[in-house]
């Protein structure tokens, strides 16, 4: 396999003849390399999964939209910008139609996966703010949708529904007081659409997987940039401000089955809408601002839907550890949505 990296590497950099090619990190969709010498990682490469994107072009068209928006501007475009092929294209491909991209390795840089602090909940707030402000007047409806329906709710709701139609029997009659818990929270939907109808909602440039794991921290642990670009679409702010709450606001995750340790620690919550709004506060609407809190209800809500039609179905999308995976994980994020609601 390192022979056939160093054939896609060539693609982009034909004159690294001896540059050492190694495993980075444990993605969790991509497969993601380290490229540079023995004591010096220079470049990044990464496989884009096909079965996740299955139309990686759109991911790269989208790039370069944003690129040279922030060269017609001379702005920093907050990400940073995958290398061209030789011959003029952002991405390489394999044998086998595999797709590749690479981009430079952002010096003294760092990613976490956990947010342990409100410092570091500030600095990625922060940082998908400056992103999505600085695209403000950029058309985001010119950038093609790279997952199709991926944080639209309705499309969420009916795969839920059409699970409680089709899933397995046996779950269903197992989970009857759960499902009645997640189809009480249904006013979330009821706002998601006024908000989908309102002019008084825009749609931006959002990056829909605002994990703290997608910014880079330096050595000081401020944040830089952010990365992995692949869902970066038109979307509204509730998408990338609930997963921040979703993700950074409980020191449990979404695998926690002690239920303890599931719940919104308010100084983290504080330094979210802090870090967010030194980018944004000027850009939202006082509709916007009106449903801040909203956001998280609307991302946790819809993980839940998410997890639990998978569950219903027989655990075909996420992958899962053990037989109860999928449904440990809605009964965390409904203990967290009755939490993040009592928190208002």
């Amino acid at each position: 396999m390192i022979m056939d990296l160093h054939r896609i590497l060539n693609q982009f950099l034909p004159d690294e003849k001896n540059a050492v090619i190694s495993p980075l990190g444990v993605g969790l969709i991509h497969t993601t390399y380290g490229v540079g010498s023995s004591n010096q990682m220079r470049y990044v490469l990464q496989q884009i999964n096909t079965d996740v994107f299955r139309n990686p072009e759109a991911i790269a068209i989208n790039l370069e939209k944003l690129v040279n928006h922030s060269e017609s501007i001379d702005q920093d475009p907050c990400f940073p910008i995958p290398l061209s092929t030789v011959s003029g294209s952002n991405y390489a491909m394999g044998e086998n139609r595999e797709y590749f991209r690479l981009t430079p390795y952002v010096p003294d840089s760092h990613a976490i996966s956990v947010c342990s602090s409100p410092d570091e909940a500030y600095e990625a707030a922060f940082q998908f703010g400056r992103f999505s402000s600085s695209y403000a007047s950029f058309d985001s409806l010119q950038l093609k949708d790279t997952i199709s329906g991926f944080h639209d709710l309705n499309f969420r709701w009916r795969q839920f529904n059409d699970a409680l139609k089709n899933g397995d029997q046996k779950r269903l009659t197992a989970t009857r007081d759960l499902l009645q818990q997640i189809v009480d929270q249904n006013t979330i939907l009821d706002r998601y659409n006024y908000i989908i109808q309102s002019t008084g909602f825009k749609k931006r440039v959002s990056h829909h997987d605002t994990k703290i794991s997608n910014v880079l921290f330096n050595s000081n642990r401020k944040g830089m940039c952010v990365i992995d670009m692949d869902t970066t679409m038109s979307g509204y702010f509730i998408s990338d401000l609930g997963d921040m709450f979703r993700t950074y606001l409980s020191p449990g995750n979404e695998e926690e089955t002690d239920l303890e340790k599931v719940h919104v620690r308010r100084d983290f919550y504080s330094a979210i809408l802090d870090g967010y709004n030194e980018k944004m506060a000027d850009l939202l609407s006082e509709k916007e601002r009106e449903a801040l809190h909203y956001a998280g209800e609307f991302m946790i809500w819809m993980q839940a839907l998410r997890f639990m039609t998978d569950y219903l179905m027989g655990d075909v999308y996420y992958g899962i550890n053990y037989e109860e995976n999928n449904l440990n994980r809605v009964i965390n994020q409904m203990h967290l949505l009755n939490h993040f609601q009592q928190a208002n």
